[in-house]
């Protein structure tokens, strides 16, 4: 699900930069902010109660930490923040790129834990989790896109910001 939000978010917004918005001009622009729409999606589960049945909920994210990982529930939440964090940092040129690079390394973080669920044949949402064979190649994509947005942000949107400069991101 989560990557077709971010494929449905891509075309979308490349699409609105097609007919003439700015923001979403370059293909890495638009997939910043597209996967800023899907780490929004994803980080709510991470605060998800119990009783939520269309989406996986905290306690299933739990389920995936692996028992070596301290503070399992507080890891969770804190994984929730990053993305949202991670989220915000994406649709601000100036934070983008440096958002990207912490992204992908989240990324890579978070493998372990995908890994983990399934082996341990975790259940999210009462669905079993992705097997490997699907889970890692997407989590490499994630790790792909965030670089690719990176591509986007200019040091000039940063000086544009403090010294008046206009935006002007390089179309890639």
């Amino acid at each position: 699900m989560t990557l077709l939000v971010l494929l449905i978010a891509l075309l979308g917004l490349r699409g609105l930069g097609a007919v003439g918005v700015r923001r979403f001009a370059t293909w890495p622009a638009a997939a910043a902010h597209a996967l800023a729409i899907m780490l929004v999606m994803t980080a709510s589960a991470h605060f998800a109660p119990a009783g939520v049945t269309v989406m996986p909920t905290h306690d299933d994210l739990v389920r995936m930490v692996p028992p070596a990982v301290p503070f399992p529930s507080g890891m969770v939440y804190l994984t929730g923040v990053l993305e949202l964090l991670g989220a915000l940092g994406l649709i601000i040129p100036w934070t983008r790129r440096a958002t990207g690079y912490c992204l992908a390394l989240l990324f890579v973080v978070l493998l372990p834990a995908n890994i983990y669920a399934t082996s341990a044949e975790v259940m999210l949402a009462g669905e079993p989790v992705s097997p490997l064979w699907q889970r890692i190649p997407e989590q490499v994509l994630y790790i792909a896109v965030a670089f690719w947005a990176t591509r986007g942000a200019s040091s000039l949107a940063l000086r544009g910001a403090f010294h008046g400069i206009p935006n002007t991101e390089s179309r890639r």
